[in-house]
């Protein structure tokens, strides 16, 4: 809240003042930043409340619609100030002070302002269209060739299909996991991966609404690991409701995939911050390979990147993650990639080869723009290269 209403703020100044709109407009459009900083914690007060009405509902799409509006705003806004400092101070140390002194005249300057500012609102909305297009829009299928060369010939062309933050709930509903699940039994996947963030909220509130992954099927199986917000909303219930719905859940765990005499070992591990909410849900890779036998290949899936750090060295042929969104929209992509050692795609990293995904569903505002929501087809192959450190 206070980083929102820092950004609010610093629109609010930025836009409403240099405008110098007449009374009460003034008042109003202070009004309506007020008002759409507060929805969002209102929305998220609902849900804690289990206050489940069309009203509510209706409420949720306007604060997470807003929320993404005004996230292109404030980008536009301080590209617009940056942009406009270069400008006027390059002005008046290098150009003529006669055309420096009619840069800064204030009625040229009152009409600039409000021209770009209706310019950049313009092009936040627009913005935000399109995201909500792409947002709502059902998932890309992607096909990823993995060149592993440790990998038994009897897996050659063997297919995971990784579906990763669905983030069920709030603007999430059944259709669209229903649509998912369609889309991944009709790719008939040999074993699916789902690596973490199932849901916001709670089993009891959202239950009905992932109620379709029970549908979904692989002759090898479907694993389950955590994301971290599973432990903001129950990590032992989702736990619970993911093996209800047929998942076999990995918590620093392993099992062994046979498949005509050829042995695959696949992992999962906690999310890095589970340990914040349980000592039993720290993540450990080491654990995850406790007494593991001999397999000729090592599969990790972990719902962030970074557990790439941890992994890396244990001698891991492919890791499977999530977390990022690819960034979903800007600017939080420029958040997203904080921390972790890739954003999206196909990388190696010594070693290992690791596959990030940009997420099936979204997360917050049903906006994605750059980053299109993915079902990832792995096909994994001894052939070919593995891509570039």
């Amino acid at each position: 809240m206070l980083i929102l209403s820092a950004g609010y703020t610093y629109m609010g100044f930025r836009l409403i003042v240099p405008a110098q709109l007449p009374a009460p407009w003034n008042w109003v459009a202070w009004i309506a930043i007020v008002v759409f900083l507060l929805i969002p914690p209102l929305t998220m007060y609902f849900q804690m409340k289990r206050v489940d009405n069309h009203w509510a509902t209706a409420l949720m799409w306007v604060g997470y619609i807003s929320m993404g509006f005004f996230s292109f705003l404030f980008t536009a806004v301080v590209m617009r100030d940056l942009a406009g400092l270069v400008f006027f101070t390059g002005g008046k140390m290098f150009g003529d002070p006669a055309s420096a002194t009619a840069a800064f005249d204030p009625e040229r300057r009152l009409f600039l302002m409000r021209v770009l500012s209706l310019g950049i609102i313009a092009l936040a909305s627009a913005m935000t269209a399109v995201g909500f297009f792409e947002a709502r829009k059902r998932p890309g299928v992607i096909t990823v060739d993995v060149p592993l060369a440790n990998l038994p010939e009897e897996f050659e062309g063997f297919r995971i299909v990784q579906i990763t933050d669905i983030h069920a709930g709030l603007t999430v509903g059944h259709s669209f996991i229903q649509s998912v699940v369609d889309q991944v039994n009709a790719l008939k996947p040999d074993m699916v991966a789902f690596t973490g963030d199932f849901a916001d909220g709670s089993v009891a509130h959202l239950h009905h609404i992932v109620e379709p992954m029970a549908s979904m099927s692989a002759p090898y199986g479907k694993f389950f690991v955590t994301g971290n917000h599973e432990y903001y909303s129950g990590v032992v219930q989702w736990l619970g409701e993911a093996t209800l719905l047929g998942f076999r859940t990995l918590v620093n765990e392993h099992v062994i995939i046979e498949k005509n005499g050829g042995r695959m070992l696949l992992a999962g591990v906690t999310d890095v911050g589970g340990g914040a909410f349980s000592p039993d849900h720290a993540s450990s890779p080491v654990k995850a390979l406790s007494g593991a036998p001999e397999a000729g290949v090592k599969i990790l899936l972990a719902h962030q990147p970074r557990s790439l750090y941890e992994a890396a060295p244990l001698g891991f042929d492919l890791q499977l993650s999530g977390h990022t969104h690819g960034g979903q929209f800007i600017p939080w992509n420029l958040a997203a990639s904080i921390g972790q050692p890739f954003l999206s795609g196909l990388n190696t990293y010594g070693k290992t080869v690791i596959y990030v995904s940009k997420g099936t569903g979204y997360w917050g505002p049903p906006i994605r723009l750059g980053s299109r929501s993915e079902i990832t087809v792995l096909r994994l192959t001894r052939n070919g290269a593995p891509p570039k450190a």
